[in-house]
C-alpha cells in the first residue's frame, strides 16, 4: 500500500519482528553533574536538530507521580543522557529548552515539556513533534518503534522502558536503550523531513 509520496503507510508487528535489531552505537556521555552542563550544551548548540526524549520511572500505583529523571539529546554520533535527578533543571538545560533556533525533535513532545514542567517553568520553542510530521506525509503510524521499522528498516528494543531511571546507578540495558531512543528521533526527524 503506497502513499502520495509512494512509501508504505503502514507497518504490521509480523513484518517490524521480522527486521534486524538496531541500537545506537555512537559516543554517549553520561551526564549527573551540573558543572559539566556546560560543556555538553556548548557540543549540542553547534547543531541545528536534535534527538529529544525523557524517561520517568514509571507508578504501578493508582495516584503516585514520578518526576522525569532522564533527559536524552542526540546529535550525529553522540548521545547526551542528563540524569536530572542529579542535575535538576539547570539554567544551561532552560536555555537549551527556549531556544527556538535549535529543532527538538521527538515523540509524545506535549507530555515531555509537561513533566518537564513539573521540575520549573520555561517556555517551550522549537520542538517538532514526529507523529504530526509523520501524519503529515500520510503514514499511518506514529510510534518510536512502528516509525523506526517503517522508515529506517530496523526494530529498536523498548525492553528497558518501564525500568527504574531513578536508580543510582543506571545499567547497561538502561543506557543503550535511552541512548537508542533518541538517536531514531533524530533519524526518523531527517528522513520525514526528505519527504
Amino acid at each position: 500500500m503506497k502513499g502520495k509520496y509512494d512509501i508504505q503507510k503502514t507497518i504490521s508487528h509480523e513484518e517490524i519482528n521480522s527486521l534486524p535489531l538496531k541500537s545506537f552505537h555512537g559516543k554517549i556521555a553520561l551526564i549527573t553533574e551540573p558543572n559539566d552542563l556546560h560543556k555538553a550544551f556548548k557540543e549540542i548548540h553547534e547543531h541545528k536538530v536534535v534527538g529529544f526524549d525523557t524517561e520517568t520511572k514509571p507508578a504501578f500505583v493508582k495516584g503516585q507521580v514520578h518526576k522525569v529523571s532522564l533527559l536524552q539529546l542526540a546529535i550525529p554520533y553522540k548521545v547526551f543522557l542528563i540524569r536530572l535527578n542529579f542535575t535538576g533543571l539547570d539554567g544551561e538545560i532552560i536555555h537549551f529548552l527556549e531556544n527556538e533556533k535549535i529543532v527538538k525533535a521527538g515523540v509524545g513532545i506535549r507530555d515531555d515539556i509537561k513533566i518537564l514542567h513539573r521540575l520549573g517553568r520555561f517556555h517551550a520553542a522549537g520542538f517538532a513533534e514526529i507523529s504530526t510530521m509523520a501524519r503529515e506525509v500520510g503514514l499511518e503510524v506514529e510510534s518510536v518503534k512502528k516509525l523506526a521499522a517503517l522508515l529506517l528498516g530496523f526494530r529498536i528494543s523498548k525492553g528497558a522502558q518501564t525500568s527504574n531511571w531513578e536508580a543510582a546507578n543506571l545499567n547497561e540495558k538502561q543506557i543503550m536503550y535511552a541512548a537508542t531512543d533518541a538517536w531514531v528521533c533524530l533519524e526518523i526527524y531527517r528522513k520525514l523531513s526528505e519527504l
